[in-house]
This record gives C-alpha cells, sequence and structure tokens, in this order.
C-alpha cells in the first residue's frame, strides 16, 4: 500500500511502470535495499568491452530510469534518507560518464591511436571534471551535470591517422555528451551543461592542464573560484596535478575577504532575476533557499581556505560539519542551516518525483501543495507552510549575518560624517574640530592625514581600495574617541590604527575584513591603544587580525594538550611541504601569542600565569619543529635519540612575549652500538637544521632567536653532546656560573629517556658539597661582570640589573640552591624564585621575612618590567623612589647571604 501511495505521487513513475510492468515488478522485489551497483556494472562492462556504444546507451538509459524509481519508492516511503539519495544519483553519473568515456576513447584510439603528451611522453586520458553538485557529490534526482573536459598535455596520437590530441579529446568529449544528453525513446541520461568550461560556450570543448590554468590566471572571475570550489575529477588520471593548477585560483594563501563582494554580485544578480520572474516560490533560487545555503559554505570556504584545507570540503553538507567543526559557524547555526538544507533538498526531490522535471518551483495549486505536504509526512497543507517559513527564514538570517550587505554604518551619526570631512578637506575647521574630540596634536595629525592623501601608496591604490580606505579613516577617527581610557588619549590610538590601515592597504582582502566587520575595530582599538609593543606586534603581523574576530576563541582558558593537537593537525595537512610548515608553526604561534596578548591586557593573567603560557606555547612548538625537522632529515618516524634542554627564561618557565630560546642539544647511543660513529655528525645536523626552522626568516616571520652559550664550552664547544660527555663536563670542567644556570634548566622536547636522565644528572649536581665561601665569591665575581655589561647612565632604576634588582634576588637564590641543596633536596626543583625564597626562608637559609620582602619585591618587578616592555621601551626603567622599600629588602637579602653589601 505505502509503495502505490509512493508511486501515485510520480506521473512519470506510473507512465514508466505502464509501459513496462516488469519494472514495476522489479522494484517492488528490490525497494527494502539500496540500488545494488553489482549487477548495473557488470552489464555495462560487458557493453564497454563489446565496444557497443548504441548498446551502451540503451543501457544506460533503462538504469537511469530504474534507479530513478527505486530511489523515490525507497524515500517516499522512508527507506531513504537524503544522504542516500544523493549518493545513489551521483554514483549514477559517474558510472555512465566512466562507462561512456573508456568505450569511446577505445573507439577513436583504435582509429587515430593513442594521444602521447608532448612533455612526457606518456598516453594522455581525458578528465572529465564534475561540477556542482556532481562535484560535491550532492545531485538531485532531475539534474543535469555541469562538467568540464580537460588533459595533460598536447602532443598528438601515435596511429594510423595522427591528429592532435585537443582534437582527439574534443571528438571524444563531444561523443560523451552525446551518450548522456541525446534523447532517444528511452529518454536520456543526463542532460549536460558545459558552460562552466574556459571561455563558456565560445571556448574550446576541452582544454590542457595548461591552457586551463593559464585562462584562470588571466582570465578567471569571481564567480568562476565558487564553480571550482567543488570541482571534483571523475576519470582519467594526474588528478593530483590537475588540483595543484586549481587551487591557487579557488583557495588564497592567506584570509580572502574580498570574496564577499563577489559572491554578493552573484546573488544581487540573482535578486534581479527574481524580481521579475517569480523566485518567491522557488526553494533553490528564492529568499532562504538551497543556493543561499550553499553561498554560506562557500564564502566561508573561499575566505578561510587557504589557509585551512581541511575546509576544502566539496559537499554541503560536509562544508557546513567543518566550519561547525572549526568553530568558523556557531554550532547553533550550523544545525539549524543542515536542517534547513536536508529540508529544503526533501522537497526538491518530491518536486522532481512528480514528473522527472528540473524544478524547484512550490506548486500554486493549493490542492498540489497538499498533496507535496503529504508525501513529507505532514498531515495538512498548513503545518508544512510554518515548517517551511521557519527553515528559510532561518536560512535568510543567516545568510544576512554571513553576507547581508556590507556592514560599515550606512546612517552615520553627526561625528562620523564630521570625522569624513576630517579626511577629506584636512583645514583649519578640522584642526578645532579635533581639539573638541580630543585630540592632542590635531595640526602633527592633519599633516600626518594630508601626507598620507597625498602620497603614492593612496594613489596607487585600485578604486575599490581606495573607496574602502576611505570609508575606513573617518571610522578610525570616531573609534579612537569613542574607546578612549585614562591611559589613552585617541591621538595615540587612532596613529596606531591609522599605521597599522596604511601598511595593509595594498592587500585589499585586509580593506574588506574591516569593513565587512565592524565590531573588528573597537577591539582593535582597545589593544593596539593599550599596548604599543601590541600595535606594532598586529602591524608586522596583520594575518592575526582574523584572530580577533571571534571573542570567545580570544578569550577561552588556554589549552596545552589542545594545541598540541591542534598544531599536529594543521602541520599534517602539509605534510611533504617544510616552506608551508615552517609557516604554519609561525602562524600557529603568533595567534597564540596574540591571544595570550589580549588576556593579558584585559587583566585575565598574571605575570606568573602568562609566562607558564609562553613557555608552554614554546614547548609545543619545539617539540612539533624537532618532529618535523627529524622526519625530513631520515624520512622515517622512529623518534630520534636526542633531546632539547631549555635553560634561562625558557627553562624556569619565565618566558616574555619577545624572550629567546637559550638551548642544549643532548643525544645518547649505546656504546659500540652501529650507530655510535655516525650519531655525533647525524644529530649535529638534526640541530643545525632545527636551529634554521626556528630562526629562519620566512615570509610569516621569525618564530624565535636563539641562544646556544650555556652549552659544554660555550661557543667553542660542540653544538650537540653525548648524555656521558655532559655529565663529564658538569662534574669536571663547569665553572660556577654553569652550575648556577642548571638551577632553571629542564627537559623541553624530544626523547623523554635522555630528558629524565638529564634531570637526574642536574640534580645530583645541584646537591654537590660545595666549599661555601669560595661559592660567594664566585657567584658575586660573575654578578659584578653581569652588572658591567649592562650599564645604566640614566636616572632611573633598571629593574632588571641595578643593585637591589631582578638579578641581584636571582643570583641569590642560585647561591642558596648550590650553598644548602646537598642537605635539603627541595631546593632543587624548578619552581621559579619566588618559591624557592619561600623555601629558604621555611629552611631558615635566610630570615622568613627578608625571603617574603624579596619574594614580594620580585614579583612586583616583574609586572613592572612587563608593564613597561607592552609600551614598546628597550629596557625596564622606572622611577627609582618608588622601588626604595624594595631595593632595600633586596639589598639586605644581598647581604645576609653573601656578607658583604651589595
Amino acid at each position: 500500500m505505502e509503495l502505490d501511495r509512493a508511486l501515485a505521487w510520480s506521473r512519470y513513475a506510473q507512465r514508466a511502470i505502464a509501459a513496462s510492468p516488469a519494472l514495476g515488478r522489479d522494484i517492488a522485489a528490490t525497494v527494502d535495499t539500496p540500488f545494488d551497483w553489482t549487477v548495473a556494472q557488470r552489464a555495462l562492462d560487458a557493453i564497454v568491452a563489446g565496444g557497443d556504444s548504441r548498446a551502451l546507451a540503451d543501457e544506460l538509459r533503462r538504469l537511469r530510469r530504474r534507479l530513478f524509481i527505486h530511489t523515490l519508492c525507497r524515500d517516499l516511503t522512508g527507506r531513504a534518507d537524503l544522504s542516500e539519495v544523493l549518493h545513489a544519483v551521483t554514483t549514477l553519473a559517474e558510472t555512465a560518464l566512466a562507462a561512456a568515456t573508456t568505450l569511446h576513447a577505445r573507439a577513436l584510439a583504435a582509429a587515430s591511436g593513442d594521444p602521447i603528451g608532448a612533455e612526457t611522453g606518456t598516453p594522455q586520458q581525458l578528465i572529465v571534471v564534475g561540477m556542482g553538485k556532481l562535484g560535491g557529490g550532492e545531485l538531485n534526482v532531475s539534474s543535469d551535470v555541469d562538467l568540464v573536459f580537460v588533459y595533460p598535455e598536447e602532443g598528438e596520437t601515435r596511429g594510423p591517422r595522427s591528429v592532435a590530441n585537443r582534437e582527439f579529446f574534443d571528438r571524444l568529449g563531444r561523443r560523451v555528451i552525446g551518450a548522456l544528453n541525446e534523447i532517444t525513446a528511452d529518454g536520456y541520461v543526463f542532460r549536460v551543461d558545459m558552460r562552466l568550461r574556459p571561455y563558456g560556450e565560445s571556448g574550446s570543448l576541452t582544454s590542457s592542464f595548461v591552457a586551463l590554468e593559464h585562462y584562470l590566471v588571466a582570465q578567471g572571475r569571481a564567480w568562476e573560484r565558487y564553480a571550482w570550489l567543488k570541482a571534483r575529477p571523475l576519470t582519467g588520471n594526474r588528478h593530483d596535478e590537475l588540483a595543484r593548477h586549481i587551487a591557487p585560483f579557488v583557495y588564497r594563501k592567506y584570509l580572502d575577504y574580498d570574496a564577499y563582494e563577489g559572491l554578493r554580485d552573484i546573488h544581487r544578480q540573482i535578486r534581479e532575476q527574481e524580481r521579475g520572474s517569480g523566485y518567491a516560490n522557488d526553494i533553490k533560487l528564492g529568499r532562504g533557499g538551497i543556493r543561499e545555503i550553499e553561498f554560506i559554505a562557500q564564502a566561508l570556504q573561499i575566505v578561510r581556505g587557504g589557509k585551512e584545507p581541511e575546509l576544502r570540503a566539496r559537499g554541503t553538507q560536509n562544508a557546513l560539519a567543518a566550519l561547525a567543526e572549526r568553530g568558523l559557524l556557531p554550532r547553533r547555526a550550523s544545525d539549524a542551516l543542515l536542517d534547513a538544507y536536508r529540508f529544503l533538498r526533501n522537497v526538491e526531490h518530491r518536486l522532481q518525483y512528480r514528473d522527472d522535471r528540473q524544478t524547484q518551483q512550490l506548486p500554486e495549486d493549493r490542492s498540489e501543495r497538499a498533496l507535496l505536504a503529504e508525501t513529507l509526512g505532514y498531515s495538512d497543507l498548513a503545518s508544512f507552510t510554518r515548517a517551511l517559513a521557519l527553515h528559510r527564514g532561518n536560512v535568510a538570517a543567516q545568510f544576512a549575518m554571513v553576507l547581508g550587505e556590507s556592514r560599515t554604518a550606512t546612517h552615520a551619526g553627526d561625528d562620523l560624517h564630521s570625522f569624513t570631512r576630517v579626511w577629506k578637506d584636512p583645514s583649519t575647521a578640522a584642526s578645532t574640530m579635533l581639539v573638541q574630540a580630543g585630540f592632542s596634536g590635531p595640526d602633527a595629525l592633519l599633516v600626518a592625514l594630508q601626507r598620507a592623501r597625498n602620497g603614492s601608496r593612496y594613489a596607487q591604490l585600485p578604486p575599490s581600495s581606495r573607496e574602502r580606505f576611505d570609508r575606513l579613516v573617518p571610522m578610525l577617527l570616531k573609534i579612537a574617541v569613542d574607546e578612549r581610557t585614562p591611559e589613552t588619549d585617541p591621538q595615540t590610538v587612532f596613529l596606531r590604527l591609522f599605521a597599522l590601515l596604511e601598511e595593509v592597504s595594498r592587500r585589499s582582502a585586509y580593506l574588506a575584513l574591516f569593513v565587512e566587520h565592524p565590531p573588528l575595530l573597537p577591539r582593535l582599538a582597545q589593544l593596539m591603544g593599550a599596548s604599543a609593543w601590541a600595535a606594532d606586534y598586529l602591524t608586522r603581523h596583520p594575518i592575526l587580525l582574523d584572530e580577533l574576530l571571534d571573542i570567545r576563541s580570544l578569550f577561552a582558558e588556554p589549552d596545552w594538550r589542545a594545541w598540541r593537537d591542534e598544531l599536529a593537525r594543521v602541520l599534517a595537512t602539509h605534510r611533504d611541504d617544510a616552506e608551508r610548515q615552517m609557516d604554519a608553526l609561525r602562524h600557529f604561534q603568533q595567534a597564540q601569542t596574540l591571544r595570550l596578548l589580549a588576556q593579558d591586557l584585559s587583566g585575565r593573567l598574571t605575570v606568573e600565569r602568562l609566562a607558564d603560557h609562553l613557555s608552554a606555547l614554546a614547548d609545543v612548538i619545539l617539540a612539533a619543529t624537532l618532529v618535523r625537522c627529524w622526519t625530513q632529515m631520515q624520512k622515517t618516524d622512529a623518534p630520534p635519540r636526542f633531546a632539547v634542554i631549555g635553560y634561562g627564561k625558557l627553562g624556569g618557565k619565565e618566558l616574555g612575549y619577545a624572550s629567546d630560546l637559550d638551548l642544549v642539544f643532548l643525544y645518547d647511543v649505546e656504546p659500540g652500538s652501529v650507530d655510535a660513529d655516525v650519531a655525533p655528525e647525524r644529530y649535529a645536523r638534526l640541530a643545525q637544521r632545527f636551529n634554521t626552522w626556528l630562526t629562519s626568516l620566512t615570509a610569516a616571520g621569525r618564530l624565535y632567536d636563539t641562544d646556544f652559550r650555556l652549552r659544554p664550552d660555550g661557543a667553542a664547544g660542540l653544538l650537540v653532546s653525548s648524555l656521558a660527555a655532559f655529565k663529564k663536563y658538569q662534574r669536571e670542567t663547569a665553572w660556577t656560573w654553569e652550575h648556577q644556570a642548571l638551577t632553571r634548566a629542564r627537559h623541553v622536547a624530544g626523547d623523554a629517556d635522555i630528558g629524565a636522565a638529564f634531570e637526574t644528572e642536574r640534580t645530583s649536581i645541584l646537591r654537590l658539597a660545595r666549599d661555601i665561601p669560595r661559592l660567594a665569591v664566585d657567584v658575586v665575581e660573575m654578578r659584578r661582570k653581569m652588572q658591567a655589561g649592562h650599564p645604566n647612565r640614566t636616572q632611573f632604576f633598571d629593574l632588571k640589573h641595578d643593585a637591589g634588582g631582578m638579578v641581584d634576588i636571582e643570583f641569590v637564590v642560585q647561591y642558596l640552591v648550590l650553598a644548602h641543596a646537598h642537605r635539603h633536596v627541595e631546593l632543587t626543583r624548578n619552581v621559579g624564585n619566588i618559591a624557592l625564597l619561600h623555601a629558604a626562608g621555611a629552611l631558615g637559609l635566610v630570615p622568613q621575612e627578608l625571603a617574603r620582602d624579596a619574594a614580594d619585591a620580585y614579583r612586583e618587578y616583574r609586572r613592572l618590567q612587563h608593564k613597561v616592555r607592552l609600551t614598546g621601551a628597550p629596557h625596564a626603567r622606572v622611577d627609582g623612589a618608588a622601588q626604595t622599600d624594595r631595593r632595600g629588602a633586596v639589598l639586605a637579602l644581598w647581604q645576609r647571604a653573601f656578607g658583604v653589601p651589595r
């Protein structure tokens, strides 16, 4: 009964079964299971092997009719979901194209010979590229197929009647089209649309790889990027090579917010057609329809797919899921769009089942609509109408959010109009207006604006970029006023924002980003106004601007494990491209640093917690870099017996934003093993490559500066040391200051066993009994030498290097560890200077009150040092009068520890 009701909906199915009752019996017998491709493929293979093109055309049409009715019956009886329907129709297209291409290629080759590439001398094959819904694996049941025909190389056939490869493939293409598109007594298989090929209907039917690439680079238009986004090769070979020609056209290397305007242009054209063509009832092209869902997914893919290859899913459902997974669409929005997509595609299929006609137009007749609603499981038309309106409303709302008209203010207030006049006509009146708005140096600001407006950079901007620039300058002036704080004045904020705007103006995508996302500008003003260092960092790394869009991820609690997982995933997408991996490491490090900076400036992180995160970030970067360098060098996933030891601020987990890394490299081999002789050279090369990856200045910047002077024998020593040699050096040769450095050393990357052995040896060295008076002399003398290397000729107090400053505290702590760890093992823990001072006080090594005061001073010094460095100052120097009590506590600690005045 349910099968009868399903067939009753489709007038096409009724006619087909009336003409062939056996078809009806076959459908009834097989409807409980998905379509059996095994039998169908066997029949097609036999025909292809026999080379009978007429038989193939007839069989494909019978197959198409059988599949259509089988699919509609399974769909309308609830046996098949949308995914099965889409897969069945797409598989039909793939199967038909493969069979037709194979049969007709053999027939042509029998007459003319195989086409041979002029470059490689190898046989060439036709690559049928599925575009649109075929490329995305989501054909509708009465769909046509959008195709492009390409082949790898020009050349000629090698046979009795040689022809050029293009002529061969043009002939083949026409035959393939006819095999699917030609209408016979059995109908057709698919209507074929070739208008997406280079130059459209006026272009050659087939193109070589070179010709295709030349067209895309020289002639490709914005809408063609969206067309090629779903392109999928269905026949032939050398698919990876083809992808390398297409990908740079579709996806830009960095974020591409220019793409929004191109998609809006397409949508406006559709809207114009809608006004005169009755698209209101069109569930594909009308408001809130299937096309808008596809546009939302494609826009976000185009913008970000160059930077995030995992977003390059071809199907709409997969694309929406990927966007939600990456947090680029809120999960609720993604779910609503997926629900709407499935609903609308199901409606679309029922419209097409009716008469096997490619339509997305809802019927005008109410009784017809009521029948449609019934096939979708609704008890009445009103329920269906409400569901349809809900889904289309959700889609339209999300479309407006993502792709509505540019969201910069269109109804600006008087202030913005006034600032627009300032930019267009910097006059005396403008100066007065700027003073009233709170700008501290209006004349200098006007000079800067005039210089920019008359400069070559502005004059050379394309018209669209200049128009955006003109819109943005007044907005930045207004935002600088709106976002002022007691610590910042509008002029400082604006000039930092304006410097960024000028720096990125040649990249239209960044201008588009500002225009498309107005809430970004106040966020930028807050960040750049709070810190000159932050302003400089963003100006040097504008690719990070995108990180400011998602406030939730920007202020999310850092998760070190998630960092490792995310970085591994990103690097895996560039597995065979060292340059892309190096850039990916830099982008990742910069993005996480910016998030920490935003949380820091908003007061969410203490200096100590920030340093923990920056040190953990360095650990993650170092570990990932080491793995990639080793894999690249040895072509193996087997880990090296090699470890990276962090000293100094990295070792002590006190990294700042611009800290360099003090590193030592250790390796270990079994004595007498086959690796013993080659290990020193192998691991030296690994260390050199590792350092190159860290310090090379690429287009994405530099990861870290490095310092290897703390390795055994310093600058004169080997870059890498065996674990045994390191132990021997520390016990027999190392200077006192090198043992001081060990107090803040830890394993940060590489072999865990070597790391554990290092930690054991470090503890043993620190616990050696020492001549304490001799130790005190050595430490004091080293402190004197260090201070001589950092003279301060200003009236200000240098928080780090001056007497009573941070280095004095660090030297006292190191002295206490080396002098007393043989009796107190807890002093060997690498827990930071503040914790070790408290431990020394608790152990009675120094008075507890003095230890507490010195620890408080150290904490405040670090806070002040961090604050000063955020201003971009080269030295952390402050008014000394305010630090008198703290300096006194530190100097008293020094006197107590060493028995001599500082």
